[in-house]
């Protein structure tokens, strides 16, 4: 027996192994255990299918996402394609109707027929043009004796009127168009406003029916 013993204790001392040691190695048959899970997991057929459908799924949504941008892209630019383009020829009618006021201010042309045949010729002219807007779809603002609307109207001047409401516009300065359901410029316009007088008088009553 105490041979055995003494042997057992001469294989240790051969043999030394301090605490640290230990550690050391079930840290390493620990680390070497989560790698082989690891690279378990990394290669599992059911996570990679699922990861590549995932992946397939994104890049069809971005596909559709791009497919549908460039839908309305060329829609757009079908329908406004000429937007600029519209937008310039409106300076034909706005330089008629000026030379039409300039004509109908002359005083050497006023009241004779050679003025009355320019001006039959201007209109005739500017029909003409509004008919060649209105085929492609470039129509003018109707705003007379409507409320403002900042969405098709520009309030330019407020006018003292007390038979309209105030807001109501009174005077075209400039007209406004659109191109289908798209605004190409606004109708610069004046609008109505209460006399002077007539909001004093407003806030007389006010001030005598406080006073009651």
């Amino acid at each position: 027996m105490e041979k055995e013993q003494n042997q057992i204790n001469k294989d240790d001392a051969q043999n030394p192994k301090n605490d640290s040691e230990e550690l050391a190695e079930n840290s390493a048959e620990n680390s070497n255990t989560n790698s082989d899970e690891k690279n378990s997991k990394e290669i599992d057929p059911n996570n990679k299918i699922l990861e590549l459908e995932d992946k397939l799924t994104r890049t069809f949504a971005e596909m559709e996402n791009q497919r549908r941008r460039f839908e309305k892209e060329k829609d757009d630019a079908f329908e406004y394609g000429g937007f600029s383009f519209a937008k310039e020829a409106l300076n034909l009618i706005d330089n008629i109707e000026r030379s039409k006021q300039i004509l109908q201010n002359d005083v050497s042309l006023k009241d004779t027929e050679a003025l009355k045949k320019i001006l039959e010729h201007i209109d005739i002219i500017n029909k003409d043009l509004l008919s060649v807007f209105s085929k492609n779809n470039i129509k003018p603002i109707e705003c007379l004796n409507k409320k403002l609307d900042p969405n098709f109207h520009q309030a330019m001047i407020e006018i003292e009127n007390d038979e309209k409401d105030p807001g109501t516009i009174i005077q075209e300065i400039q007209k406004g168009f659109t191109i289908k359901d798209r605004l190409l410029r606004p109708s610069l316009v004046g609008v109505s406003k209460k006399t002077v007088n007539q909001d004093r008088k407003i806030e007389e009553n006010q001030e005598n029916l406080e006073k009651k």
